[in-house]
């Protein structure tokens, strides 16, 4: 049983060599990214219910915060692979870890205490990826193991929900909001010792995609009277990339089999908000779907509504993209330039 075990899986291993420069993408981070995990979870972050997916194939809730695809599906299309499954859905006895998984959920942050209880924390998420890197180890054997993980891609997108509770806090404070530099040196922190246990566990091509213009999501915006963003989150989400780039930088120099590529997600998701018409949008500041003011009081729920024309909106709910929006930021992620995508671009990361 043992042999032929190993024999499965190094047929899987051939066949997803031959067909993408990349054999497997293994995901880690928030809800920019689950494709179904909080489903498995006693939690209220779910998205397994109508209107999300309404755009998906068979248009099905899958779990997704989405109408239909995003970003880790998309960079899965671009890559000729299937969009890697949630972990929680996989049974250990028969889950087929060498064509990748995902171990994203909804809520999670760089900080185990954000969210906490409602969602898998970023630290368990890489718990698990150590489970299956060993799993990975006795079905395919330690150098054959390592060979697949250094050749596959990491995808990790965290931050967000970080910064939108930090925001949240901070706008409810009285005064002077003081710096967030602090907030941000405390999750880098952090962040280093966590990507540091990846590349530990086998990780060597990273995409990281940076947080995005979190204060312009329309949950952010309607704190405001003016309806405008948030410009302590923003200032946040602009450290915040700034620091994990110096970070990524920092671990390449020390590590140079490793290579990374980082999304300015905060700067490409500006472009669009700031001129939506240059890029085919309508509406860049309401939620496409949701209740109340810019339909950001609640979230997309059945009882929710939801508009008709979904590619005209960047944000689906109050606090996530719309399919449309995801395609295009991970087009930009795949095949674009610095100072958006640097030191390289996704595909270039695919190819080494």
């Amino acid at each position: 049983m043992a042999v032929l075990a190993i024999l499965v899986a190094a047929s899987f291993l051939a066949a997803a060599t031959a067909a993408s420069p990349v054999p497997a993408i293994y995901v880690l981070g928030d809800s920019l990214a689950d494709v179904g995990n909080n489903n498995h979870l006693p939690t209220i972050l779910r998205a397994d219910f109508p209107h999300n997916g309404i755009d998906y194939p068979g248009k099905k809730a899958t779990g997704r915060f989405s109408n239909g695809k995003n970003s880790v599906d998309f960079l899965a299309d671009n890559l000729g692979l299937a969009s890697p499954p949630p972990y929680l859905a996989l049974s250990s006895s028969s889950a087929n870890y060498v064509n990748g998984v995902n171990f994203a959920s909804g809520g999670a942050g760089v900080s185990n205490d954000t969210n906490k209880g409602q969602c898998i924390v970023f630290d368990k998420q890489i718990d698990y990826f150590s489970s299956v890197s060993a799993s990975l180890a006795q079905s395919l054997g330690q150098d054959q193991a390592s060979a697949h993980l250094s050749k596959s891609l990491f995808a990790i997108t965290i931050g967000s929900n970080d910064i939108i509770h930090y925001a949240r806090s901070a706008s409810s404070a009285a005064g002077d909001s003081p710096s967030p530099q602090p907030f941000v040196d405390a999750l880098i922190q952090t962040l280093t010792a966590q990507l540091q246990r990846l590349y530990d566990l086998g990780a060597r091509k990273l995409v990281f995609l940076g947080t995005g213009p979190v204060g312009c999501c329309p949950s952010l915006r309607e704190l405001s009277a003016t309806k405008n963003c948030s410009t302590v989150a923003n200032d946040a989400s602009v450290r915040y990339n700034a620091a994990a780039a110096s970070l990524l930088a920092g671990m390449a120099a020390r590590h140079p089999d490793m290579r990374y590529a980082l999304f300015d997600s905060s700067a490409a998701l500006l472009q669009f908000i700031n001129q939506p018409a240059k890029y085919g949008f309508a509406e860049a500041k309401a939620a496409c779907c949701g209740l109340g003011d810019m339909n950001a009081k609640i979230g997309c729920t059945p009882l929710s509504f939801y508009c008709s024309n979904r590619t005209s909106h960047i944000f689906w709910d109050f606090y996530h993209p719309t399919e449309t929006t995801a395609r295009m930021l991970t087009s930009t992620a795949f095949d674009g330039s610095a100072p958006l995508i640097f030191p390289i671009n996704i595909r270039q990361l695919s190819a080494l």
